[in-house]
């Protein structure tokens, strides 16, 4: 190419790699080269030198579904910014095969971001090398010190439960996630958290184990309607059951709120949406994503020895339709759960059960 051009190899690789001004009538000989031979710069080479290969991995417990697509445009918008390319790959819920994945990314990315609910650091860290940047998502805690970012699980699901508690409701179910999953255990504890600060036993739900996929929703949902009484309100781990109980309910001919109020957790971008708009618990799921990238980065650069701490990202309640309220929010902390200046008494549903 550089013959062709009638330059040096190295004018060649100031041009394809911008790393120093080239005069206007060379750069545009070189580029027309460049188009002619459909040359493209030898990434593994490249990588050898620089011991970069300005690609970070994500693995994540799925990749199907709002939740995680949402998480992986935070991380993927921000690392386009950056100039880093994204590898993702799944490790359905395994903890062997997340250690896999993490073997065969050795090499090929200049850090990882891993969402291990199902699994904490500490099972992981044998497949990590030192040197290899890190950043946990939603993990369990424990284990080697690393950058770790998790949401206030256990914080939402009692705001939540609060809230309901305070709209009337005393006959509750809980749809929960699956048993071994440390977003789903955080959650359960929330809502234990709530009715024990209101003075109920955790009898007072009613509790039914889904997977966190909307047929588990429906299937529970089902459940709950064969229940004598029925419960007046049914919170579900995770917005995708929530929709799934939605389903089964009017499917049955059962009224939300009316009969029935409907909340769920993380309020993924179809839940306001649904029929009718589900109240939930908010987390910013893209920017849980971005802020990832943005702890990855700085370890990458040398800049995240003080970063290898685990924050907790607040969330809020966010309250529509499904449980007769308006859009109202509020946030949590890791230690307070959200509270609402408007009396239970004032809402309209409440007002409904209480002259039924």
């Amino acid at each position: 190419m550089a013959g062709a051009a009638g330059v040096s190899v190295a004018t060649v690789s100031r041009v394809v790699n911008g790393t120093a001004v080239v005069r206007r009538e060379t750069r545009l000989r070189v580029e027309a080269q460049v188009e002619r031979l459909r040359y493209a710069p030898n990434a593994a080479a490249r990588s050898l030198i620089t011991n970069r290969t300005s690609t970070i991995g994500v693995v994540l417990p799925d990749i199907w579904g709002e939740y995680f697509s949402e998480v992986i445009r935070g991380i993927d918008l921000s690392a386009r910014q950056a100039g880093y390319h994204v590898l993702v790959s799944s490790s359905h819920s395994d903890v062997a095969e997340t250690r896999d994945v993490l073997r065969t990314m050795h090499g090929r990315v200049d850090g990882v971001i891993v969402m291990s609910p199902h699994a904490s650091p500490r099972a992981l860290e044998g497949c990590l090398p030192p040197s290899l940047p890190v950043v946990f998502l939603n993990s369990v805690p424990g284990g080697a010190i690393r950058a770790a970012i998790n949401v206030d699980n256990r914080g939402g699901a009692r705001a939540m439960v609060a809230h309901l508690l305070g709209l009337g409701h005393r006959r509750l179910a809980f749809v929960t996630g699956p048993a071994s999953n440390f977003d789903a255990a955080q959650r359960r504890r929330g809502c234990r958290d709530a009715l024990r600060a209101a003075g109920l036993g955790p009898d007072a739900a009613t509790e039914v184990e889904g997977d966190f996929g909307e047929e588990s929703g429906r299937i529970a949902g089902e459940v709950l309607l064969r229940q004598s009484p029925r419960p007046s309100a049914i919170f579900a781990a995770n917005d995708s059951m929530a929709i799934g109980v939605l389903f089964a309910l009017r499917r049955a001919g059962v009224r939300v709120p009316e009969e029935i109020a409907v909340a769920g957790f993380d309020d993924i971008p179809i839940a306001r949406f649904a029929s009718p708009p589900l109240s939930t618990v908010r987390l910013d799921i893209r920017t849980l994503g971005e802020r990832a990238l943005a702890r990855l980065l700085a370890g990458i650069s040398g800049e995240g020895a003080s970063n290898a701490v685990r924050e907790v990202l607040p969330i809020r309640l966010v309250l529509r339709e499904s449980t007769g309220g308006c859009e109202e929010d509020a946030t949590t902390g890791p230690n307070r759960a959200a509270t609402f200046s408007r009396p239970a008494s004032d809402n309209p549903s409440f007002r409904r059960r209480k002259a039924s």
